[in-house]
């Protein structure tokens, strides 16, 4: 048999996949199947994409793979990766890099597999020892009396009779003990946050409609594969009718995943499902050891876990038998990638469904246009309890941005006095936004990229969101001399420290990527706001997405219609979005709850919707808008930005991209400059496809070979090439 195999490496002048001879001791190697293979003077990792009895090459020319490795990949997923590469106008090895076992990198061969402890048993030679024999030494009755109630790893028996392995070994000769190599686990830790959800409720008429629909699909094949939306209101019990459509799915004999937006939701979200079905559930994040990641796709792989639970990168956990794909909170614009491939776990859980004949349900309050367009819809329009949706005031401010409004410092004064708890958003990390000088007006920019640097006060520098570069917080002005620096603007770290000086003794805690950098840090904070009796968080968007706080009384957003000032067409849907989520947040409890919203402009569209907690309307005017000016879901975009360490090659790039796409596969945009970036020029150029599929399928194609023929190009050497296929 011939193996078609597609070599890991990121080189895309690669044009696989290569034909090897397989050996007659290789008969078991099949689509899926990772091989280590000669490659010119190189060993290089594969997959084979495919199988044939003969080649187009005479067969002196091929060669056989060095081994064949243990793991490897359904053959579905196989698809999935290639499909990926192909649909995101990146290469065959991209696309399959993301199907691997954890630890398996483009170009080389695994770097993590299964860990093997030594395992010390006692035998009935032991036992009858331990119970007479006198030659036995105190170290050694020691280690043996530690084994009366079972097997115990060696490295904790050694350190539990306090003895050595020698000792072990020396009982193992005499046949007192047996000493195995056995498989241990890795397992991540998960602790429930927030409310946990009871079993055994009642569900609600409007509950027991959509999981009705979803079981209906579930026992029809014909059903599967087009997705469902379930537009349900913060509160209203979307999360229950995910794990009982989990269990529907389960007791079928079918496997599912779970997709969240952030690895912050992982913890709390695992937590319910471990709670609902034990073992069988398996958490994949990048946040987990490589062990702990790789040792979760194991169980998947092997059939020990059928439910996987984790943000984007979950939807290709290799489970058999796919039944069931949950997307929750699926606006978040997480579920897109931002490296190569920029694919949308959106779109490929849809295709895996199709691949697997799988249910797709996509959930959330305020749900994307395009999946209110394109999925038939179940709506939950009311909260599980009966309890309505807070009620929201939209405070106008034409203070500085950030600074707290005073009907929202009562508010949160009465939180402290009743003891309650508050979340306040503000979409900004950092203490200010910039530094200036007073006397000379320098601003501190960095030295890499077009935008000033923010200060950070608890680090003591100003670094640049961008690109990571930071220095040192200035003691003066290094063109005039003056100390009379000003400070811009506020966010989460400056707002943590005025809110925790107005409110004291109220503790105040804050959640945004500073805060949540180490691994572990964000189910540890939330855990910590929950086990408070009264308490506000402070944060960015991370504190929107999803929380179950039934305590929290009171949700603030300030400067809330910051987001409509970026220049970009969803910039209305994601402040609705926004101050939605993050109303939703309050008044889960008995206690009921409010929301304040500061804002320049409270008569803006998005924020008058969210104030009415009307997603529908918002949607329709819209899509309304959207169809008049083209944009998705009316269209597909494509965007290619070119970029080069010295002006001009990018620019130019930019405009021979532009000449090669033929104006009736897409209108073509641009070039525009963009802001330089980590030290690179940029331009981009953007695609408006028609909408339906076909249309997208030429203009990727396009796309892809007008890339390669300006990639190719020796005038363009300095230029480099980025394809982001549905941009966010």
């Amino acid at each position: 048999m011939i193996a078609k195999v597609e070599p890991l490496t990121p080189a895309r002048a690669l044009r696989g996949p290569f034909d090897y001879r397989l050996p007659g001791d290789m008969a078991q190697v099949d689509v899926g199947s990772m091989l280590v293979v000669p490659f010119g003077r190189r060993r290089l990792l594969g997959v084979v994409v495919g199988l044939a009895e003969e080649s187009d090459l005479p067969p002196e020319r091929l060669v056989e793979p060095l081994a064949a490795l243990e793991s490897g990949v359904p053959p579905e997923l196989v698809r999935l990766g290639l499909w990926v590469g192909d649909e995101y106008c990146s290469t065959p090895a991209r696309g399959l890099a993301l199907v691997l076992p954890p630890g398996t990198g483009t170009g080389g061969l695994p770097r993590v597999g299964v860990r093997l402890a030594l395992t010390a048993e006692m035998t009935a030679a032991g036992r009858t020892a331990l119970s007479g024999d006198d030659r036995l030494g105190p170290r050694q009755r020691a280690a043996l009396e530690h084994l009366v109630e079972g097997p115990r790893p060696a490295a904790l028996l050694v350190r539990a009779a306090e003895c050595d392995h020698s000792t072990l070994r020396a009982l193992e000769a005499r046949g007192l003990i047996e000493l195995d190599r056995v498989e241990q686990r890795r397992r991540p830790g998960v602790v429930g946050v927030g409310a946990l959800a009871p079993q055994g409720l009642e569900l609600t008429p409007f509950q027991r409609a959509a999981l009705g629909e979803i079981e209906r699909r579930l026992e029809s094949p014909g059903c599967r594969g087009a997705g469902l939306l379930l537009h349900g209101v913060t509160g209203s019990g979307k999360t229950e009718v995910y794990l009982r459509a989990v269990a529907s799915a389960l007791q079928r004999g079918r496997s599912a995943i779970v997709l969240v937006p952030e690895i912050a939701l992982t913890p709390q979200t695992a937590a319910r499902f471990e709670e609902r079905f034990g073992d069988t559930v398996a958490i994949l994040h990048s946040r987990l050891g490589q062990g702990e990641r790789h040792d979760e796709w194991l169980r998947l792989r092997r059939g020990e876990a059928r439910v996987c639970v984790g943000p984007r990168s979950a939807v290709f956990a290799p489970v058999g038998d796919l039944g069931l794909i949950v997307i929750d909170e699926e606006h978040d614009s997480s579920y897109k990638q931002e490296g190569d491939p920029r694919y949308d776990a959106r779109r490929v859980a849809e295709r895996r469904a199709e691949q697997s004949g799988a249910v797709l349900i996509a959930g959330s309050a305020t749900p994307r246009p395009e999946s209110m367009l394109r999925l038939e819809r179940l709506v939950l329009p009311e909260r599980v309890d009966g309890r309505p949706l807070p009620p929201v005031e939209l405070v106008g401010s034409l203070e500085a941005e950030g600074v707290l409004h005073e009907r929202t410092l009562d508010a949160l004064a009465a939180v402290r006095e009743r003891r309650e708890k508050a979340i306040v958003l503000l979409n900004r990390r950092g203490w200010s936004n910039f530094l200036s000088c007073r006397s000379c007006g320098r601003v501190w920019q960095c030295r890499d990229c077009d935008v000033t640097l923010v200060l950070h006060r608890t680090t003591g520098r100003v670094a640049c969101h961008h690109c990571g570069h930071s220095e040192a917080v200035p003691a003066a002005c290094p063109d005039c001399g003056s100390v009379s620096l000003a400070r811009h603007g506020i966010g989460t770290e400056r707002l943590e420290h005025e809110l925790a000086r107005q409110l004291s003794p109220l503790p105040v805690l804050r959640l945004d990527a500073d805060s949540a950098g180490d691994r572990g840090a964000v189910p540890a904070l939330l855990r910590r706001f929950d086990s408070l009796e009264a308490g506000v968080l402070v944060g960015t968007q991370m504190v929107a997405k999803g929380h179950d706080f039934p305590e929290v009384t009171l949700a603030v957003v300030l400067d809330a219609d910051a987001t409509l000032r970026f220049p970009d067409f969803r910039a209305e849907e994601r402040t609705f979005a926004l101050v939605s989520q993050l109303a939703g947040r309050s008044g889960r409890g008995p206690r009921g709850g409010r929301v304040i919203v500061q804002c320049l402009d409270p008569s803006v569209r998005a924020l008058r919707y969210a104030a009415a907690h009307d997603a529908g309307g918002f949607v329709t005017g819209e899509l309304e808008r959207r169809r008049a000016l083209g944009y998705p879901p009316f269209a597909h975009l494509i965007r290619v930005v070119c970029s080069s360490r010295e002006p001009g090659p990018e620019r130019a790039a930019a405009t021979r991209i532009h000449e090669a796409i033929d104006p009736s596969v897409a209108a073509v945009l641009g070039p525009a400059p963009l802001f330089r970036r980590a030290g690179r020029e940029r331009a981009q150029v953007l695609l408006k496809a028609p909408a339906d599929e076909s249309a997208r399928v030429r203009a990727v194609a396009a796309v892809r070979r007008a890339v390669e023929s300006a990639a190719g190009d020796q005038t363009l050497r300095g230029a480099s090439f980025s394809v982001d296929v549905d941009p966010e």
